[in-house]
């Protein structure tokens, strides 16, 4: 199966205007959109839109919609103009013990013929909103690396402003995954993440040992998230006004890095 278990570490680094740093070991899943019924099947821990001690619900991605993310992603690189019908993995954290909070989820997805043609970027805000960037992977890029960038569309946290861009360096699944998100403003970066994890077979007894060395991961998660942002506030970190989420669900890049959309 393509589907797997990746465990590893997220660091952020602050750069400016006041330094901050954090690491948190985390786990995420690959899954193959069209092995999840198997999965499902196979795995006693882990289950498809029912509760489990690890569980994936469809409409916690994507547009929430029954059909779940196959189809909205689809409905994405048709409107790029990319083929459809080749393989599509997600990578993301598991609902454990029915609750779980992405603020990333990232879905790579293969041409039909094989080889990857598109990343899509899912983010999610503690405000509740969500928007995703799709990104083509330009032909030449057949090094282990992928490098990406697209401007912000979405707030996402409270202490940066909206007029910034991201920039991707991805080492896409293998024995090895690497997503590094850097965020920038006019004068360089600010902000600099990134979640780097080995592979690990998908299996009972890995998603055991999963849970045991990261107990109640996804509410660990939500939870950082707010003492993270309780340490910048003391240390003066500046608070920016929340702006309306885009209009747009999804924002498509094209290969030259300009938005398709307004």
């Amino acid at each position: 199966m393509n589907s797997a278990l990746y465990a590893g570490d997220v660091v952020h680094q602050r750069l400016r205007p006041l330094r901050h740093r954090l690491r948190y070991r985390v786990f995420s899943l690959l899954v193959d959109l069209d092995e999840l019924p198997a999965l499902a099947a196979r795995l006693r821990l882990l289950s498809l839109d029912r509760f489990n001690l690890f569980s994936i619900h469809r409409r916690d991605h994507g547009a929430g919609e029954a059909a779940g993310p196959r189809a909205h992603v689809e409905r994405q690189l048709q409107a790029a103009g990319l083929p459809v019908g080749g393989a599509i993995r997600l990578l993301a954290m598991p609902r454990i013990l029915g609750y779980a909070f992405n603020p990333l989820a990232v879905y790579f997805c293969d041409a039909p013929s094989g080889g990857l043609q598109a990343i899509l970027y899912e983010v999610n805000n503690t405000f509740g909103e969500r928007h995703s960037y799709l990104i083509p992977v330009a032909p030449e890029q057949d090094a282990p690396w992928i490098e990406q960038r697209c401007d912000k569309r979405m707030h996402v946290s409270p202490f940066l402003p909206l007029d910034m861009h991201y920039r991707f360096r991805v080492r896409p699944p293998g024995e090895q995954l690497s997503i590094g998100v850097q965020t920038h403003d006019a004068e360089g970066a600010v902000l600099l993440a990134r979640f780097s994890a080995r592979r690990v077979e998908l299996s009972d007894a890995a998603l055991l040992r999963a849970f045991c060395t990261h107990p109640l991961l996804t509410l660990k998660v939500v939870g950082a998230i707010h003492w993270e942002a309780l340490r910048l506030w003391r240390k003066g970190a500046r608070l920016h006004p929340h702006p309306p989420a885009p209009a747009d669900p999804v924002t498509l890049v094209t290969r030259n890095t300009r938005d398709l959309t307004p």
